[in-house]
Formats: C-alpha cells, structure tokens, sequence
C-alpha cells in the first residue's frame, strides 16, 4: 500500500512535466486543475505508468471497414501518417505527419469503433481525418490501424479501435498537453493503450479557437465550460 501511495506521488513531481515547462500547474494550460488527486483519475489507481490498465485488451479488432467510403476531406486535413516513437518523460506516442501526439478520449468506444467528440470538442481535439483509411506507418502496426465514419460522415483514424485526435494546446511537435484533460483524454501508444507514465493532475482543455475572422481564443484562456 506505501509503495501503491509513493508511485502515485511521483507522477505529480515537476520532472513528469514536458520539457520547458517548470511545474505541473503550467502542464495542460494556465487553468488550475480541476481535482487535486490523481490517484482518482479512472484507470490510474496506484499505477505510476508502470501497468497500463488497457494493456490485457484482446488484440486489434479495427481493421478498415471495405466499402466504408465516408466523405472527402480536403488535402490539408488529412492525416498522412502515423509513427511510433518515443518523447522525453512520456515515453511511447504516436504522432502524426507534423511530428503532433495523438490523443485517445474514454468518451469513445473501441468495441465498435464510435467518436463522441464533435462540434466544439473537434475543434479543441482535431480528429486524424482519412480519405482512404491508409496512413503511412512507421513503429505502428498496420493491423491496429482502421477507420470510423464520424457523425458529419467524414473518416477518422483509430488505433486498436479507438479514433485518433490531435490537442489544440500542444502548440509545436512532441508536446503532449492533453494528457489527463479532464481526466479522459490520453496520450496513445503506438499499440493502442493509453500511456500513463506520466500523469498529471486533471487540467481544463483549453477553449475552443474561435471563428477564422475573429483569431484563436484557445491560445491563452481555458474551456472551464467544457465537459471535453
């Protein structure tokens, strides 16, 4: 029970905190964190990153789907590749085309495939959109790679069954400030898990980026509003 206690103290050390930053107030956004415990947070219990609860799931079941056309996106919004790779005090991540981490959300199912993230919650966590449902892979297995047809009919990437985001407040590559935004959205290994080595407090997101005319509100404030 005292080593179960000491693991879960150590994740909320500054080290656990992305480079650059000093402490895990700064971690997610300037928002204070909305709970004070981590060892709360579902599936953390007591774990330090060192068994990942997920890790026991049976194996891939998220295949593309054939026929599964869904509605073109445009060049620029599609994810082009997924690579397994490793960041400084995360560990394992998947990240995209621009070198972004890619995000899993509890709100979603794997078992099947379904995305709950839409409207406000895509704009603060992009989806991995796909016309073909066939990303350049690199450390990832093709076999846990699939799609799912969002709810406005466009195709998402998934990972072992669960469809891949990006976070609106990782500003540059390699960042990784989503993880445990309202103690549901976090980082993927490249075999679909979550990655629990380092788990901050519970943070806000940050608030959605307003319209194209009236620039990004997301860059300082923080969606306290949101249950994303």
């Amino acid at each position: 029970m005292v080593a179960g206690v000491a693991l879960a103290a150590m994740v909320a050390l500054p080290g656990c905190a992305p480079a650059g930053l000093d402490n895990t107030a700064d971690y997610g956004n300037a928002a204070e964190p909305a709970a004070a415990d981590v060892a709360a947070t579902p599936g953390a219990e007591a774990t330090g990153g060192a068994v990942d609860p997920n890790a026991a799931d049976p194996a891939s079941t998220a295949e593309p789907a054939p026929g599964d056309t869904g509605s073109e996106v445009a060049d620029d919004l599609v994810t082009t590749s997924l690579t397994g790779t490793s960041v400084p005090r995360m560990g394992k991540v998947v990240e995209d085309q621009d070198g972004f981490v890619m995000y899993r959300f509890d709100d979603d199912g794997d078992d099947p495939a379904k995305s709950n993230c839409n409207g406000d919650c895509a704009k603060v966590w992009p989806p991995a959109l796909t016309n073909d449902g066939k990303p350049t892979l690199k450390g990832v297995d093709q076999k846990l790679v699939g799609t799912v047809t969002r709810a406005d009919g466009t195709k998402q990437l998934t990972l072992k069954g669960w469809p891949l985001y990006r976070y609106v407040g990782d500003k540059k590559p390699h960042q990784w400030k989503g993880q445990n935004v309202n103690g549901k959205w976090f980082v993927i290994t490249p075999t679909g898990t979550k990655n629990l080595t380092c788990l901050p407090k519970i943070s806000k997101p940050v608030a959605p980026p307003a319209d194209a005319s009236g620039g990004d509100s997301g860059a300082g404030g923080s969606g306290s509003d949101y249950s994303y």
